[in-house]
């Protein structure tokens, strides 16, 4: 199963045609899914599930639907056991950024975490997951498909926001500041943590 945010809902993608009784369920190879897509943004569709009984091809199918961009970031932690966030568009977010050609996702994660934080001595320590979400690029709906790593960094260095990318602040924060911060994040931010660190994991020793 999959979760595809449209803002903040999710789109369910699944093997099962039917999940509850407030999902309306079309079948993944044949759904019209901009049209889908543009009735949750008009807010006459709350509960979506896109179904193909072939759990293997669910991305296949999605893929087909929508042009995909290709994205990685890192969720950084330091020696203090502290998160590095970013704050941009009214939320707290995490850095991440689109793949350029011929660049590896592990590249291209540790780079836009340099580029949108100032923070250096990056090392990748783990692969965490991947999220996906709906936005728009010139008028256009695209679906974007984010790489998440778990990195860890030594570096007490100055933070330095991206301000080109809309970046505000850049901000550590321990285990209680990053709950508070979620409360003003995105589902898929929420998600990623929920995954991570607040269902139980958040003594991991990163190293």
């Amino acid at each position: 199963m999959y979760k595809v945010f449209v803002n903040d809902i999710p789109i369910i993608v699944s093997t099962k045609e039917e999940i509850g009784e407030k999902y309306t369920s079309f079948p993944l190879k044949t759904v019209r899914l901009k049209k889908v897509i543009r009735k949750i943004l008009k807010g006459k569709l709350l509960y979506v599930n896109l179904y193909h009984h072939d759990e293997t091809k669910l991305l296949k199918l999605l893929f087909k639907k929508m042009k995909v961009v290709t994205a990685a970031g890192g969720m950084v932690v330091n020696q203090n056991k502290e998160i590095l966030f970013i704050y941009r568009n009214h939320r707290w977010d995490l850095p991440k950024g689109k793949t350029e050609k011929k660049e590896s996702i592990q590249d291209a994660a540790i780079r836009e975490v340099e580029e949108e934080t100032g923070v250096e001595g990056l090392q990748i320590t783990k692969f965490i997951t991947r999220t996906y979400h709906v936005f728009k690029r010139k008028g256009k709906l695209r679906l974007k498909e984010t790489h998440w790593f778990e990195m860890y960094t030594e570096y007490d260095g100055e933070l330095i926001p991206e301000t080109k990318e809309g970046i505000k602040k850049v901000k550590w924060k321990n285990f209680e500041k990053s709950r508070k911060a979620l409360t003003k994040s995105y589902a898929n931010i929420k998600m990623l943590f929920s995954e991570k660190y607040l269902a139980g994991k958040s003594e991991d020793r990163v190293a």
